[in-house]
C-alpha cells in the first residue's frame, strides 16, 4: 500500500518560485534536494540565526536517538512519523528496522517534493512494512484513518512530530492535534516532539528575527513556542528522562545546545 498521488499531479504542486520549509531544511543538511530560491531565503535566515544548521542537525540525531531507544529498550515495533521531511541519512524506518527488522513505519508528508521522493524511500526490510501518506498535520483524523492500513493501533505506536507542530500556529489547535493522535493509540505508545522556541535560555532570541524573515518570504508560516507551551502538548504522558531539554541534549549531555526543545513521552 502507498497512498501517494500519481507523480503528474505531484509535480503539478510543486512550486519554485517561494522557498519551502521541506527544501530550505535539506539545504542545511547538505542535501541537494533544493532550488535557488531556497538556498537564498536558506542564507538569509542563517545571517539572522547563524547556528540554525546546527539545530537541524541536532534534530536529526535527536530522531536517530529516540527511534534507536523506543525500538531497543521499549520495545516499540510501530512509527508513525509526522512532517518527516525530505530523506535523508538515517531515516526512521532505516533506524528502527535496524535494530529491529520487523519494525512498521508511516511516514506523513503533504509537500510534493517530499512524496515525488517518497517512492525512493518506500523500501525497508522484508520482515516489516514502510509506508507514505499524503496528508496534512492538521487533519489528524486523516493521517490515522490512512495509517491504521499499516499500523495496528491496538498495539503501541510511536508518533513522531519533529519541527511540525510549530507550523500549526494556532496553540490550542496544536494540542488537539496531539490529543487526537494520542487519544487514537495504547498504553504503552510514545509521543516524539521537537519544537523551536524563543526562550533565550537556550539562545531563542536569534529565532524572532529569523522567523519573522520567514513569513514573509517563505512557506509554510512558523511560530516558536515557549517551555511552558511544549510542555502542555506532554499533559498526561510519562516524560522519559531527561525530561525536556535542547533536542541536542536528550540523551547527550555533553552536546551544545541549540534552540529546540526535544522530549519524549510514554502513554501510561
Amino acid at each position: 500500500m502507498t497512498d501517494l498521488p500519481p507523480s503528474e499531479h505531484l509535480h503539478d504542486r510543486i512550486r519554485t518560485d517561494i522557498a519551502h520549509n521541506a527544501r530550505v531544511w535539506n539545504y542545511w543538511l547538505g542535501g541537494k534536494d533544493n532550488y535557488p530560491v531556497d538556498r537564498e531565503v536558506g542564507d538569509r535566515v542563517t545571517a539572522f540565526h547563524p547556528s540554525i544548521g546546527a539545530v537541524a542537525r541536532a534534530d536529526r540525531a535527536f530522531l536517530g536517538r529516540a527511534v534507536t531507544h523506543l525500538a531497543r529498550e521499549a520495545g516499540v515495533r510501530q512509527f508513525l512519523d509526522i512532517g518527516t521531511g525530505l530523506p535523508t541519512a538515517d531515516n526512521t524506518h532505516e533506524v528502527a528496522q535496524r535494530v529491529a527488522p520487523d519494525s512498521r513505519i508511516v511516514y506523513v508528508d503533504n509537500d510534493p517534493i517530499v512524496l515525488t521522493h517518497a517512492r525512493a524511500l518506500l523500501t525497508g526490510t522484508a520482515e516489516g512494512a514502510t509506508e507514505y501518506v499524503d496528508a496534512d498535520a492538521h487533519a489528524p483524523e486523516r493521517i490515522l484513518e490512512a495509517a491504521a492500513r499499516t499500523l495496528d493501533f491496538s498495539r503501541p505506536v510511536a508518533v513522531l512530530m519533529l519541527g511540525i507542530l510549530n507550523f500549526v500556529l494556532d496553540t490550542d489547535e496544536a494540542r488537539s492535534i496531539v490529543r487526537t493522535l494520542m487519544d487514537a493509540v495504547p498504553s504503552g505508545s510514545h509521543l516524539v516532539l521537537t519544537h523551536p522556541t524563543y526562550d533565550a535560555d537556550l539562545g531563542g532570541e536569534a529565532n524572532v528575527a529569523a522567523m519573522e524573515f520567514w513569513n514573509a518570504h517563505a512557506t509554510p508560516p512558523i511560530t516558536a513556542r515557549s517551555r511552558a507551551e511544549f510542555a502542555s502538548f506532554l499533559d498526561g504522558l510519562d516524560l522519559l528522562d531527561p525530561g525536556i531539554v535542547s533536542c541536542a541534549r536528550w540523551r547527550a549531555p555533553e552536546a551544545a545546545e541549540v534552540a529546540q526543545f526535544g522530549a519524549v513521552g510514554r502513554k501510561p
